[in-house]
């Protein structure tokens, strides 16, 4: 009963905001009150224990359920991450998630994606619910110990056979603790296939090692992935290309497109690895067909273009991400939320088996 009264009174301490600054300027004051380091650091254990019990006792309910009715062997999972601290310019995508779940099951379309999957069938797509990335945060948790609480999320949607995650952003930064985890989870590196208007790949902007301009950088620094392929591109820096080569990235911007394009939409990934992960910023494609991001960046792709891509491509897709979804800047008829739901249907089609 004690810990439970502690766990509260930490919390109300933090307080809640929107955006979650708030969570190390309490734990400043705490700090500065003379609050025991350890009596801190205990309080937060506990809420990153609970956080990460919820999301374990949801996914075992899901997997339990797909392996009794039998007949998957790869189900696609939501698992939301509503996080936008990392941004560089505005933090709206940490509201996403449950935009992009009202979208999906909105019923102003039917719920069959364009290859045939029906996705009001529980061994095609689960949800697991959302990391609360809030609450661990108004705690005064660091950036490093959030990103492992992420990735133990991820690993414990991926025990529950046959559950494959597809995470919900949140701003790009979430992909580098996604990432790390299913590869880790299955014990070699992935091929990658990244689709955005930027590489997000500088080294630490701004000086934020986590920052959304640089997941792409930690991952392939800690060699999570033999190959990453980066379409869409069509802002980039000469630090972007200069990492790009660092790393072996394969960069198509779309300057070349037209060019490129039958390589693209005839993609073949994951042979001798340990599968294919999908990222999808929506701000890969332009601005015309999904307006509701925090960087618009005219010239990009149409939403065909990224169908055709992703339909075509040949690999065993393990894990996915679509980010960067901003509905503080979406239309009033909420057209980019639909453009990020029908980006997640398409991706369980890629997934479910």
């Amino acid at each position: 009963m004690e810990s439970v009264k502690l766990s509260f009174i930490l919390l109300k301490l933090a307080g809640m905001n929107s955006i979650g600054r708030r969570g190390i300027h309490y734990l400043h004051k705490l700090n500065a009150a003379n609050v025991p380091s350890e009596l801190i650091e205990n309080g937060q254990n506990r809420v990153i224990e609970a956080s990460l019990t919820l999301i374990r006792e949801r996914a075992k309910l899901k997997g339990e359920l797909i392996r009794a009715m039998g007949g998957a062997v790869a189900s696609a999972s939501l698992l939301g991450v509503p996080l936008g601290h990392n941004s560089s310019f505005l933090q709206g995508p940490a509201f996403a998630p449950p935009r992009i779940r009202e979208a999906i099951w909105c019923g102003s379309t039917n719920s069959t994606t364009e290859e045939g999957k029906e996705l009001n069938d529980p061994r095609i797509l689960t949800d697991v619910g959302d990391v609360p990335i809030q609450e661990i945060r108004d705690c005064g948790v660091d950036d490093d110990r959030l990103m492992n609480t992420v990735s133990e999320s991820v690993k414990l949607v991926m025990e529950q056979d046959p559950l494959r995650p597809i995470v919900l952003g949140g701003d790009h930064s979430i992909s580098f603790p996604v990432v790390r985890a299913v590869s880790e989870k299955l014990g070699g590196p992935l091929d990658i296939l990244h689709l955005d208007a930027h590489p997000d790949i500088y080294h630490s902007f701004e000086g934020n090692k986590y920052s959304h301009a640089s997941s792409f950088a930690r991952i392939m620094e800690g060699g999570y992935a033999r190959r990453l392929l980066q379409v869409g591109i069509r802002s980039i820096t000469s630090e972007g290309r200069e990492q790009g080569k660092k790393f072996g990235v394969e960069q198509y911007e779309m300057r070349t497109f037209s060019r490129d394009r039958q390589i693209l939409e005839n993609l073949k990934l994951g042979e001798g690895v340990k599968g294919v992960y999908i990222s999808v910023d929506v701000d890969c494609l332009d601005p015309a067909f999904a307006p509701g991001v925090s960087h618009i960046e005219p010239g990009g792709l149409s939403f065909r273009d990224v169908l055709n891509i992703l339909h075509n491509l040949q690999g065993d897709v393990v894990a996915a991400d679509v980010v960067e979804f901003n509905p503080q800047r979406d239309t009033v008829d909420g057209m980019t939320a639909m453009v990020a739901a029908k980006l997640v249907r398409e991706l369980t089609a890629k997934i479910s088996k």
